[in-house]
């Protein structure tokens, strides 16, 4: 007779494979933050200085070292002459990014919400973030930079969707599908 794992003996697991397979940008590429950024828009509107944000829109994509992100539009808000906070807003917007151990994260949402002084990324609106080991799904997910922490789901923010694959399976080319089964009259060789 099969072993059953009941919810609580699972608990513990579950919680270290989410930390390691579902953290959006959890080991996001450090050295990016010391590269140049390049910033293409169709239209830019304000200046860096703390008074006001600069609105980019009209296609806007943003590259700094491995980080790629892309939106209908970008709010950039600074502090004492430096970006502390960046807003993407588009359907969708999207960031993918190389992260310290080298595997790819893909994010996409309506709304992606990164604040350099906290250190956190809120996405919200059709959250999907993809990385080798699986997806992260929901209308509202959290990450704090420093802590590591993944909030996501819970009163008023819909539900939460996982799909976290096996470690040999991480190889899968969209990080969202496990392998397809061998179909049974290729197997039989006709």
């Amino acid at each position: 007779m099969p072993h059953k794992t009941t919810l609580r003996n699972a608990a513990p697991w579950l919680l270290v494979a989410l930390a390691i397979a579902c953290s959006p940008v959890a080991l996001a590429r450090k050295s990016d933050r010391n590269q140049p950024m390049d910033v293409t828009a169709g239209k830019q509107q304000g200046s860096l200085d703390d008074a006001t944000p600069t609105v980019l829109s009209g296609g806007v994509t943003i590259d700094q070292g491995s980080l790629h992100a892309e939106s209908s539009r970008a709010e950039i808000s600074t502090r004492r002459g430096e970006i502390s906070r960046v807003v993407f807003s588009g359907s969708p917007a999207r960031l993918q990014q190389v992260l310290d151990d080298g595997s790819p994260m893909n994010a996409a949402a309506n709304r992606i919400d990164y604040n350099v002084d906290n250190e956190t990324v809120v996405f919200t609106g059709d959250v999907v973030i993809k990385q080798p080991r699986g997806t992260l799904s929901g209308e509202r997910v959290v990450y704090n930079m420093a802590s590591g922490q993944v909030t996501s789901g819970g009163e008023g923010n819909g539900r939460v969707r996982m799909r976290i694959l096996p470690k040999d399976a991480g190889a899968a080319e969209d990080g969202d599908a496990a392998p397809e089964p061998a179909d049974d009259d290729a197997a039989e060789g006709g």
